[in-house]
Formats: structure tokens, C-alpha cells, sequence
């Protein structure tokens, strides 16, 4: 049976946002989510971030989504590229990152919330972050 072309089958729709979201999380998310543990000033920026992300996506009215994360990232990236940006070519500098990473960062932050996230990866201060001293 063949879609028609304005129709996408829900298998690769979900395998779009998988893969949304674990390349997110490998080019930001994993070293941002380290830094955030060890620099209290970048985890309370991302930490504001991931409330404005939540409040954009009406996260207060009804649940985010994986999907919702993956295509509001897609969004800014594309933005961001029209705009001249350039990715960073090895890892982002988080002692002064720049906004759209940190955005990023935080959307990063809300796909480890819904356990969206790869295994083995933990969010600064999600249900499954580390105990604090």
C-alpha cells in the first residue's frame, strides 16, 4: 500500500522525533547536561530556558510531546540557519554559551524529563539525577 505523498506513516514520523532528539542530545545535550551538574549558573539559565520552551508549547494547557521537542528544535535550528548561525564543530563552550545552544540545551533537558532520552543519560535534576550533597 503506498501513502500519498502529503501522508507520513506514524512508524517514521516516531522514528523522526527518535532521531531528532538523540542527535540533539549527542551534540548538545550530553556534554550541556555534564556542565549544568558542575555550574549552578548555566543549570538555573537552562532551567529558564526549559520553562519558556514549556510555556511556548503550551506545556501548562497539556503535556509536552517528544514530538513537540523535536519539531520546536527543528524550528530554531532552521531559524537560526537562515539566520547565519553555525553550528559549533566540536563541543559547545558552556562557560558562555550562546542563546540558541542554551535553548537547545533546555529542550534537551524537557526530552530527559518525558524519558525520552538515550539510556545511560540523566538530566541535572530530573527524577533520575544524582542525589544532591
Amino acid at each position: 500500500m503506498r501513502l500519498p505523498n502529503d501522508r507520513v506513516s506514524a512508524g517514521t514520523a516516531a522514528g523522526s522525533v527518535r532521531y531528532t532528539l538523540a542527535e540533539l542530545d549527542t551534540s548538545v545535550g550530553t556534554a550541556g547536561l555534564a556542565e549544568a551538574t558542575t555550574r549552578p549558573g548555566l543549570l538555573a539559565l537552562v532551567d529558564q530556558h526549559a520553562a519558556a520552551v514549556r510555556d511556548s508549547l503550551g506545556g501548562d494547557r497539556r503535556p509536552l510531546t517528544p514530538a513537540a521537542l523535536a519539531g520546536y528544535a527543528e524550528g530554531l535550528r532552521a531559524a537560526a540557519l537562515e539566520q547565519g548561525w553555525t553550528p559549533p564543530t566540536g563541543p559547545p563552550d558552556w562557560s558562555a554559551p550562546d542563546w540558541l545552544l542554551t535553548r537547545l540545551l533546555a529542550v534537551c533537558v524537557l526530552a530527559h524529563d518525558l524519558g525520552t532520552a538515550p539510556a545511560g543519560h540523566r538530566t541535572p535534576n530530573g527524577p533520575d539525577a544524582p542525589a544532591a550533597r
